[in-house]
């Protein structure tokens, strides 16, 4: 597999765009685990291999088990989340098939439970923000592999 381009070679405003929500999403309320599994889950669905790849590694380092790595693709028929990881994963799997679901009633009160509303809005730009990353890197072929990521400390878990 070869990249078709390095896009942020080529459009480095409009990654400086990406980046800045990143940072955003970062710095939210949602646990930093949380947003690895969100990003883990639209990045299997969207099928992004480099991004399957990066937030596999980016979660181990945050500390997550192997096991909820292996199940997050059958997280429904599993007991190994909890009831606020269930719904952030519900919510991740409507929104990025938001043209098969549209979002439904039942889905939003669901995950309203288990949200605050700020919450919410920050989970919602997580899962937006993951499916732009896809959408860049599938589009242009980001190779699986190559992301190294930075070693967890002090200042990256605050």
């Amino acid at each position: 597999m070869e990249q078709r381009l390095n896009y942020s070679k080529v459009a480095p405003d409009a990654m400086k765009a990406m980046n800045a929500l990143e940072r955003a999403v970062k710095g939210s309320d949602i646990e930093p685990a949380l947003q690895e599994l969100v990003k883990l889950r639209a990045s299997q669905i969207n099928g992004c291999a480099y991004c399957v790849d990066m937030h596999t590694k980016d979660a181990r380092i945050k500390g997550e088990t192997e096991q909820r790595l292996y199940a997050l693709s059958v997280w429904e028929k599993t007991p190994f989340y909890t009831e606020r990881e269930r719904a952030a994963l519900l919510w991740t799997e409507t929104l990025t098939l938001v043209s098969e679901t549209h979002v439904p009633d039942d889905v939003y009160n669901e995950v309203r439970q288990h949200f605050s509303e700020k919450e919410l809005v920050d989970l919602t730009l997580a899962i937006v923000l993951i499916n732009g990353w896809n959408r860049f890197a599938v589009s242009f072929r980001d190779v699986p592999g190559s992301y190294e990521p930075e070693p967890l400390t002090a200042a990256t878990t605050s």
